[in-house]
């Protein structure tokens, strides 16, 4: 079983919806790119100014963002371990994926920019998170990026409400 520490240090009556799509969509993408490993990942839901923070504190970039990723491991896109024991913590026999921050403020700012739900922001901001934490990213504009792209879009497009429309 998974482990999903979902901390907010922000307000929020969406909590307990948010904190479901955060879940389905986490399970969802450890689930499509084949991960074996039982998982811990920290989340931290919080608005503009809490991620703009962290963001000049850990990337010395002095703005807010949707969503920041911490991942614990240097893992190959697409081409999980076979055998994780390596990576597993002693203690609680979990993989520690790593941490991951999303601006609820940002999400639900960008869900109205984009004509779709904040369902479908919050979800597809934690499958890109979740993405990077697997080794994914999108330094480049070319063969990175298209790759995440495409996962990201075929993993949304198996978690119901996480249609572009949705």
């Amino acid at each position: 079983m998974n482990k999903l520490n979902i901390t907010y240090d922000i307000f929020t009556i969406k909590r307990p919806f948010i904190d479901s799509v955060i879940k389905k969509c986490v399970e969802s993408t450890l689930f499509a790119e084949g991960i074996t490993a039982e998982c811990e990942i920290n989340i931290l839901v919080t608005n503009d100014k809490g991620i703009h923070a962290i963001n000049q504190a850990s990337r010395n970039i002095d703005r807010p963002t949707d969503v920041l990723s911490f991942p614990m491991f240097q893992l190959t896109a697409g081409n999980p371990p076979e055998d994780w024991a390596e990576y597993l913590d002693p203690e609680t026999g979990l993989c520690p994926l790593g941490d991951m921050c999303i601006s609820l403020e940002r999400a639900t700012a960008q869900a109205k920019e984009f004509g779709h739900s904040v369902k479908r922001e919050v979800g597809y901001l934690t499958i890109h998170s979740m993405l990077h934490l697997l080794g994914y990213d999108h330094m480049d504009e070319g063969a990175q990026k298209a790759q995440m792209r495409s996962r990201e879009e075929v993993i949304a497009a198996g978690i119901p409400g996480m249609s572009r429309k949705g």
